[in-house]
Parts: structure tokens; sequence; C-alpha cells
């Protein structure tokens, strides 16, 4: 069996942004179960929770980037995803992030977006990023502004309605 996917490993301060693996499944289908998913369209059964996680690795196969599961770099426990993300129905490229629970108010998804972003912008040469934020989720529109993004519009999808659209800095303003 040939294997062509290689899913390059961040590092910052306190965190690792890495491949999923199979060990994250209970945190992660903990998450996409619980009330927290519901801006993300759920909560999922288990079994979509699967999918969803694999789809995670499928977007690195299908684009050559995508998200990675932020792990604290000392026990490794995955508290999260982050990264950057252009599924087919979206109009840009995106920084995404979703923490888990018990990392929330950590400052640990502002930490994992900032080294995604200068990752994106570092290695992929993007030039321009955005978020897409549900109205309703104030934390995730904080966070935005505290990247220091810009509301830049509404983009309209067809499961998750109306999102916020949050413009990142240039590569120049955010360095």
């Amino acid at each position: 069996m040939t294997m062509t996917l290689a899913i390059p490993t961040v590092e910052t301060a306190r965190l690792r942004l890495r491949a999923p693996c199979r060990a994250d499944f209970d945190a992660y289908a903990a998450f996409r179960g619980s009330d927290r998913a519901r801006l993300l369209g759920g909560p999922y059964p288990p079994e979509e929770a699967f999918e969803q996680l694999a789809a995670i690795v499928g977007h690195w196969q299908l684009n050559g980037f995508g998200r990675w599961i932020v792990a604290d770099r000392v026990t490794d426990a995955a508290l999260g995803v982050v990264g950057p993300f252009f599924p087919a129905e979206w109009p840009e490229h995106e920084i995404a992030w979703s923490v888990f629970a018990e990392a929330e108010g950590r400052g640990i998804a502002f930490e994992a977006a900032l080294a995604a972003r200068a990752w994106a912008y570092g290695t992929l040469g993007w030039t321009t990023a955005i978020s897409l934020v549900a109205p309703e989720n104030t934390r995730s529109a904080a966070l935005a502004r505290r990247l220091g993004c810009r509301e830049d519009g509404v983009h309209s999808h067809r499961v998750y309605g109306a999102l916020t659209v949050w413009r990142h800095p240039g590569p120049e303003e955010a360095a």
C-alpha cells in the first residue's frame, strides 16, 4: 500500500498542531456530540463524528492543506481543531477553529489560530484569509477581533445559514 499523505506539525509555546489520529476520536466525538457543536450543524452521533474526523484527513489529501488537531504539547491531549480550510461550498480560503470545552477560556484558540494563519501565509503563500462565524457565536467573533479581523459581509450557506465573514489582516499586517 502506498501512502502519499504528509501532514506537517506546527508547534507553539503550549501547543502542537498535528495530524488527527485514532486516539483523538473520543475527544472529537464528545465535542461533535455536544451542544457546543450546534453552531456547526450538530450535535452529531458518533458515527457522523468519525466521518467528520476522517474528512479532516481527506481535506489534506485533496487540497494539500487542512485543519490540524490542536494538542497540548506536554500531554498530547486533543483540545480542538484549527487550520486552513476550503471546502467546495466556501467563498474563500478560511482559517477555521473549534476548541473543546476543556480548552475554552485559556487562549488556546488564539494561539492555535495565529500559528495556523502564519503557516497559511508563510507556507502556502496565501495573501488573504477569512473566518466564517455564526452571528450568535459571540466567542468566535471576539476571537476574530482579537486576531485583527474585520467584518467583511455575509456568506449564505445552505446548511449553516447566514455567516459573518471576518477578513484576516494580510501577511504584512499580521507579521
